[in-house]
């Protein structure tokens, strides 16, 4: 039984009219976005074979190119035992690299789909945002996020995902730290600026590694006093530009890698196949594997060709600019207190105006300490605490005993048989009488 579509059903009733002279072959063409000599063609096809002659000779027979079934057994297979829990996308690409089964994603989707290994997600309305061009040359603008997610599934300590993302071409620096702090975020910046050089800015959150929020009272003070973080004095001193995004959807570029990255589980499930189960082994992973997958599938030309990354300088010195700075006063025995230690300067070093000067205190990444006065930097060695002396308590003075008796005069003494107190008294009283008498 023939079945035609409603596409059918419009192009034939289009070649009657033209059957019947109420359109010319032209005309028709044009409406059916077709050339007159096909419109021609199709006509002798009706006026042969009726109706069936708009149908395609091929319809409802399989393809000469339809890929095998041994193939498609092969990949549910390999599906089922290895990428269960993959996308169609995810389990095309691993499935080309690793088992050399070679089917488009959109083959291996409708696949999936029919062998109930695939579920069609209903797509959910999203809240329309302003779409922002982006930039014109690599440099310009770099998003900078952290995302914290369960990387290694378990198999190992929590991890952090650092990374940057260049706003004009998609291309992505990252590294995975213990912690999500200002040291660990100062040790991914030395190592895209070591790669890449110094963009013109950073794009981040308003996070407190990067601001330092105020508190409502004085934030409505218009004289409050600029402070900066560790991360924004060191961006400062490169002489980059920090800019913050007022909402998530702003800084999309990075949460779409994030996104990719541990919502589609491309990372997560990478980690888990190559058994990565420590932050060097996860590091590796990323840098040697991942990276450049994503160079290599994400990434787009920038519009512009030119590099706006500036290279470093000799005044650029990492080791000072990416570390924890805190200024200091010398005492006027030459020592600063830092930390609850105390350091003394080296006599050599000691210069006018040292002594009431303020000094800057570097607590480096690599867990030096250098001290620098007015571009010089300075020896100071940490005076040792005296080791406190207890003074040992005096003893308690012990009591001679008590000597003996020499004598036994008291042996008979008693009170109980002797005279009462009133007769003795009344005695005494009696004898005074006679001797005045």
């Amino acid at each position: 039984m023939l079945v035609l579509s409603a596409k059918d059903r419009d192009r034939l009733k289009t070649l009657h009219e033209v059957k019947k002279g109420h359109l010319t072959q032209r005309a028709g063409a044009a409406e059916l976005k077709i050339s007159d000599r096909w419109v021609r063609e199709l006509l002798k096809r009706v006026k042969a074979k009726d109706d069936r002659g708009i149908v395609h000779g091929l319809r409802g027979r399989a393809s000469n190119r339809r890929i095998a079934e041994r193939v498609q057994q092969k990949a549910l297979k390999l599906v089922q035992a290895k990428y269960r829990d993959f996308g169609p996308t995810l389990a095309c690409e691993y499935l080309a690299k690793q088992d050399e089964v070679k089917v488009s994603k959109e083959t291996l989707r409708q696949w999936l789909i029919t062998a109930g290994l695939w579920r069609v997600k209903r797509r959910k309305v999203e809240e329309v945002h302003v779409w922002r061009a982006r930039r014109s040359c690599r440099g310009e603008l770099v998003q900078w996020d952290t995302s914290e997610h369960d990387w290694l599934e378990g198999r190992g300590p929590k991890l952090y995902l650092v990374a940057m993302i260049d706003d004009a071409s998609s291309r992505a620096y990252a590294r995975f730290v213990s912690h999500d702090s200002t040291e660990e975020n100062l040790r991914v910046l030395w190592g895209y600026l070591e790669r890449w050089g110094r963009p013109v800015a950073f794009y981040t959150d308003k996070s407190s590694l990067f601001t330092v929020n105020p508190p409502v009272r004085e934030a409505a003070d218009e004289a409050v006093k600029e402070e900066l973080t560790q991360i924004g004095r060191a961006l400062r001193e490169l002489g980059i530009e920090w800019i913050a995004a007022h909402s998530p959807q702003a800084k999309g570029r990075i949460e779409r890698f994030f996104g990719t990255a541990q919502d589609q589980d491309r990372l997560v499930k990478g980690l888990r196949l190559a058994g990565a189960k420590t932050l060097e082994e996860a590091d590796r992973y990323l840098e040697e594997e991942y990276l450049p997958q994503w160079e290599q599938s994400f990434t787009v030309s920038p519009r512009g060709t030119t590099d706006a990354h500036r290279p470093l300088g000799k005044e650029h010195d990492l080791a000072s600019i990416l570390s924890h700075v805190e200024e200091r006063i010398v005492t006027s025995d030459y020592t600063i207190r830092y930390q609850g230690k105390i350091y003394q300067m080296g006599r050599s070093d000691i210069r006018p105006g040292l002594r009431g000067g303020r000094v800057r205190v570097e607590q480096r990444l690599d867990g030096s300490l250098a001290v620098q006065f007015r571009q010089h930097y300075l020896g100071v060695t940490e005076c040792q605490p005296q080791p406190k002396v207890t003074a040992p308590r005096p003893s308690r003075a012990v009591r001679p005993p008590r000597p003996k008796a020499a004598s036994d005069w008291m042996k008979t003494f008693d009170l109980k048989k002797g005279p009462p107190v009133w007769a003795i008294m009344n005695s005494e009283k009696a004898g005074v009488r006679r001797e005045t008498g």
